[in-house]
């Protein structure tokens, strides 16, 4: 199979600095997150700011002083989850442009509880709580109802002291995949709150992880440039592990997703390009070189039409969020 994509539009306006983070709504609007410190929304059929016309008193969040580091969708595009590099973590409603709750992770949190700064944060597919990691290997689940935001509701030891780069839930909520500096991804058992398996495929740092819509397999990225891919159906401790590997970036990989359809990987590097791949055939399909470092990508949510590869928002170094479509198609 061979794809062509793109490039049909930039947002209205650039951030000031690299973007760090994209995530495409189900609402069909773009959130981006930047190391220049603000958060914004963008309309995706125009790439112009998301400004509802029945509500004259939607604001975006202020910048904060330092860069955002970590951003999360909700499941039905309403809230975004979003991390700041020394660990303030914020909750957006994306519809009437409200903050929900915020909380100083970096702060005690009474006698009984150590400070544990976040770094990556994952909301729940149902909104009701979410997950944090940071640099002690620890996973942790938090509420996120607005009277209790941030209250810390269980905290795992993964079974290393290193560094927790990115946490994701599964679209079913039944795991949260950890990723590691050390190029371990480490799969928690929400009901069980214990983590069951742990997958050592990559020989560096893993920078991000992506579940398939069904939950079963899921996608790594990592500095040693390869992508890595896992059917979590099957338990390391049973002899699973990467069932494919990718390889075809010459940087490191800093950001992956895939499609809503299952077909199709996504991947953006610091060799200043994207690259789509064909899970089934393991091989990449389309390479599409940028101008700058990429740090973020994902595929539209919906399903693409029949005979049509979809779309993709990304977001690197130059500070501009871009959106992607098949060659051919509306996206």
């Amino acid at each position: 199979m061979s794809l062509a994509f793109l490039h049909a539009h930039d947002c209205s306006e650039a951030h000031a600095d690299a973007v760090w983070g994209v995530s495409w709504t189900k609402n069909d609007t773009v959130v981006s997150i930047s190391a220049d410190g603000s958060i914004k929304q963008w309309v995706s059929a125009s790439g112009e700011s998301y400004l509802p016309p029945d509500q004259p008193e939607y604001t975006t969040p202020s910048p904060h002083t330092l860069g955002l580091v970590s951003l999360s969708v909700s499941a039905d595009g309403q809230r975004a989850l979003y991390n700041s590099l020394e660990g303030l973590t914020c909750l957006w409603n994306l519809e009437t442009g409200k903050l929900e709750g915020t909380f100083e992770s970096y702060m005690a949190q009474g006698e009984e509880l150590e400070p544990s700064p976040h770094w990556t944060v994952s909301l729940s597919p149902s909104g009701t709580t979410y997950a944090s990691a940071g640099g002690a290997g620890i996973l942790e689940i938090h509420s996120a109802a607005p009277e209790s935001f941030g209250r810390r509701l269980s905290s795992v030891f993964s079974g290393r002291n290193k560094f927790g780069m990115c946490c994701s839930y599964s679209p079913d909520s039944k795991r949260i995949a950890l990723s590691s500096e050390i190029g371990q991804v480490s799969l928690l058992d929400v009901e069980s709150n214990t983590f069951t398996t742990t997958y050592s495929s990559h020989a560096m740092s893993v920078r991000s992880v992506a579940w398939s819509s069904d939950g079963n397999l899921l996608l790594s990225a990592s500095e040693d440039k390869r992508l890595s891919l896992y059917d979590v159906r099957v338990s390391s401790a049973k002899g699973g592990g990467a069932v494919a590997s990718f390889s075809g970036h010459s940087s490191w990989v800093l950001s992956v997703d895939i499609s809503s359809d299952g077909r199709l990987g996504l991947s953006g590097s610091a060799d200043k390009s994207i690259k789509v791949w064909d899970i089934a055939a393991r091989a990449a399909v389309t390479t599409v070189q940028d101008t700058g470092e990429v740090w973020s990508v994902s595929w539209r949510p919906r399903a693409p039409s029949a005979g049509s590869a979809g779309a993709f928002v990304s977001g690197g170094e130059d500070g501009v969020v871009k959106w992607w479509r098949g060659a051919g198609t509306g996206g």
